[in-house]
């Protein structure tokens, strides 16, 4: 029983309020593209005024987004796949959620290092983190892991969500359930596609003089 709603909450975390926060970074981040340099400053700077930041942020992400992770982990390190057996649709994406939940776990680790924590020790701004995502996506091996990340982010994320509604009873029959599917996986490919627009939006010239200066910066530190 005690297992029964331990999973309950793990599946309601990552829609609510989980599922909030990708679609809000995805916003965020998809404003470097729409926005260039300036549009991505102006979101960031908009998050950063909203009221008791550092509260929505807390008890909003961080506190559910830990529990979801390690319990994540549990379950993705205690499931027994059969897709040797039934190399079933269900049973492929049931084994993609696995996989995509550890490369998020690990991604979301490193990707916090990489902006919020730096920001958080002084090191760099806000209105910097546009340069350090530039620093970050031009090499070619770190770009590479943040597209694998990103898709698999979306995936996790969408097919969460359809698995989140039949656990919970909101699709019942084999046609919601069917129509659910499409619905989810268009989200998928949606959300997937502006995640990785936003990266190649970082690459882009607009960064490049933030990049720049915050690499002289460094090394100026280090000299």
């Amino acid at each position: 029983m005690k297992g029964f709603y331990s999973r309950k909450l793990h599946s309601l975390l990552g829609v609510i309020p989980l599922g909030f926060f990708i679609l809000e970074h995805m916003i965020t981040n998809f404003s470097a593209v729409e926005g260039g340099s300036q549009g991505f400053k102006e979101s960031v700077a908009f998050l950063n005024s909203l009221p008791l930041v550092l509260v929505l942020e807390i008890f909003g992400i961080w506190l559910p987004l830990l529990y979801h992770g390690v319990y994540g982990l549990y379950i993705a390190f205690q499931a027994k796949p059969n897709n040797g057996r039934f190399p079933t649709e269900r049973n492929l994406r049931y084994l993609l959620q696995r996989i995509s939940g550890v490369i998020v776990f690990a991604f979301v680790i490193w990707h916090l290092w990489e902006t919020r924590v730096q920001v958080a020790l002084g090191n760099v701004t806000h209105e910097e983190l546009g340069g350090v995502m530039h620093s970050i996506v031009t090499q070619p091996v770190f770009f590479l892991l943040y597209l694998i990340s990103v898709v698999a982010a979306s995936f996790h994320f969408a097919n969460g969500l359809w698995s989140f509604m039949v656990s919970w009873g909101i699709t019942v029959g084999p046609r919601a359930q069917r129509v659910s599917s499409y619905i989810c996986m268009g989200l998928f490919v949606i959300v997937a596609l502006m995640f990785v627009g936003s990266l190649f939006a970082f690459r882009g010239a607009e960064f490049q003089a933030e990049g720049t200066a915050l690499l002289e910066s460094a090394k100026a530190l280090l000299a």
